[in-house]
């Protein structure tokens, strides 16, 4: 087996990126509180569901300055564009909605709520070379999903801090990469490069990196102790 390591650049510190529009297709936890810390660094914010805004009245009410769409107003509104819902559904999203744009891929793989998907069950592609394929005008950037939805406000620290958790980040466009690095930054994460979208399997379901909390170092520890086609139970996984 090739010996993973994680991609290191040498850049100057991190500067603040314009304000950005984002658009949320989901409004699940994981939108949701992305959406807040988004908000809070000088981001505009659509979220969505597959409902419509008339139903969330609550999203609204209960996230200060946010604002609420349908899936394809949150697609046409965000210059960048995070894909929160179950895998199963992520061709319910047209392409041409998000031709152009940057997409953030937080999805997983669950065969129990996705229905088993063969080529993922035989290892032989990743949940976002699967979006990239659908969504094929577009950057897609793996991000966000190897945290728990609780954890992304309650972790969030400032740029420095000596307890700042890391996220991996995998995409095949460097400067989408590079983008949505610099986004974490402002979120409140450091970021660990994990490759293109074939290496991105890496931090996926099931592997040492999933939703465990760790530094720069330690994530990148656990993103190169990751087997292809060995699946951790969640107690070992929290020992990583």
């Amino acid at each position: 087996m090739t010996q993973w390591l994680p991609i290191i650049i040498a850049t100057p510190p991190l500067r603040r990126s314009k304000a950005m529009k984002i658009g949320v297709i989901g409004a699940g936890f994981i939108g949701r509180a992305v959406a807040q810390l988004a908000l809070a660094a000088g981001h505009a914010v659509m979220l969505s569901n597959s409902r419509g805004p008339q139903t969330m009245s609550s999203v609204r009410s209960g996230i200060p300055g946010v604002q609420v769409g349908s899936a394809q107003d949150a697609a046409q509104f965000g210059d960048v564009v995070l894909v929160a819902i179950p895998l199963e559904h992520y061709r319910s999203v047209p392409a041409q909605w998000l031709a152009g744009k940057t997409v953030l891929d937080a999805n997983n793989y669950y065969p129990d709520r996705d229905g088993h998907i063969p080529v993922l069950d035989r290892f032989e592609t990743t949940t976002s070379r699967l979006l990239a394929e659908h969504f094929a005008d577009s950057k897609v950037v793996k991000v966000f999903n190897a945290i728990f939805d609780s954890d992304i406000n309650r972790d969030a620290r400032p740029h420095g801090a000596p307890d700042r958790r890391a996220l991996p980040v995998a995409a095949d466009d460097a400067t989408a990469k590079a983008h949505v690095i610099t986004l974490l930054d402002e979120l409140g994460f450091d970021a660990v490069d994990a490759g293109t979208l074939d290496e991105s399997w890496r931090f996926e379901r099931a592997k040492p990196a999933y939703c465990v909390p760790l530094d720069k170092a330690g994530l990148k520890a656990a993103l190169a102790a990751a087997e292809r086609t060995v699946e951790l139970p969640p107690a070992e996984r929290s020992r990583t």
